[in-house]
């Protein structure tokens, strides 16, 4: 069973701003349902994060600990950030867009994979799982980046 779900925000910042820091590998604990560690593990040809990196997740998803490694497809910094799953538990392909609207930034996240073995049978459940995870990920981007800065002082 294929599984395609979309979920998009407006989200009032500039669009570069909200791209930016949802693009970084390094933020993605911070705003991204159930990711509990996230590497680079490989990097772009040209160096650092860019088509052909790769990054390590970890996550929990359906009650189970998943580690999957997304491949860098397209990068366009501040528009596009396209990445396949190149190992893990089933095939997956994610869209991050940012464009510009009259709010701010128009945030799109879209998730397509191929539910197959253990998951065909958990696949309705996926993809409602899915499409509420990505609806909470656009959420909790919007949040934390409209929280005020921390100064270096805090604890």
């Amino acid at each position: 069973m294929t599984i395609d779900e979309t979920a998009e925000r407006v989200i009032p910042l500039p669009p570069e701003q909200v791209a930016a820091y949802a693009m970084d590998w390094r933020n993605d604990l911070e705003w991204t349902q159930g990711i509990r560690e996230a590497a680079l593990t490989r990097e772009a040809d040209a160096g650092g994060f860019g088509v052909g990196a790769e990054v390590t997740r970890t996550a929990h998803f359906l009650g189970k600990r998943i580690h999957y490694v997304l491949r860098v497809d397209a990068f366009e910094p501040a528009r596009l950030l396209d990445m396949v799953s190149v190992a893990g538990p089933m095939p997956m392909h994610i869209t991050y867009t940012f464009a510009p609207h009259p709010r701010g930034a128009l945030a799109r996240i879209r998730v397509r994979g191929d539910a197959g073995g253990y998951y065909r049978l958990a696949a309705p459940i996926m993809a409602r799982k899915v499409r509420s995870s990505i609806g909470k990920d656009l959420r909790d981007l919007e949040r934390r980046l409209s929280e005020p800065p921390r100064s270096a002082d805090a604890p």
